[in-house]
């Protein structure tokens, strides 16, 4: 029993920090989607219609997910939001790579691109566990948000 209850402690403590870090990244990106527009536009596929105003509105619920992933009655709507995103804006990330689109700040090398997109899966897990909506890898599945 006391294994389970040292468990329990370590996740709640790890999702904890999980959720500040994620909530922190994903504030900053929301802000250079706002004050750098542009930038994103480069890696955006062309297929995205609206491309600018898209931009802008995913800045605007990328900071709006921050602040809902840390708080409790809308964390598990931020991370089923955050892991679909983390998956919708996987063109783009492959754009970037392959295109060897140069932004500012970046490296545009394969010792970036590659672990960038090879983690996507494990930032869509961690939008999902820090935000309890998994338990995996200890196999429980919640049903839906806290309430």
């Amino acid at each position: 029993m006391k294994t389970a209850a040292r468990l329990r402690a370590w996740s709640a403590t790890a999702r904890l920090a999980m959720r500040w870090i994620m909530a922190v990244l994903f504030a900053a990106a929301g802000v250079l989607h706002l004050a750098a527009p542009d930038k994103l536009l480069a890696i955006t596929p062309s297929l995205v219609p609206f491309a600018p105003q898209v931009i802008f509105v995913t800045g605007l619920c990328e900071i709006a997910g921050a602040i809902a992933l840390l708080t409790r009655s809308l964390r598990w709507w931020a991370g089923v939001a955050f892991a679909a995103y983390a998956l919708l804006v996987w063109p783009a990330n492959i754009k970037h790579a392959v295109a060897g689109i140069d932004l500012p700040g970046l490296p545009s090398s394969w010792w970036y691109h590659g672990p960038r997109l090879a983690l996507q899966p494990v930032i869509i897990w961690w939008a999902l566990y820090c935000a309890e909506v998994i338990d995996w890898p200890w196999r429980r599945v919640n049903g839906g948000p806290a309430g």
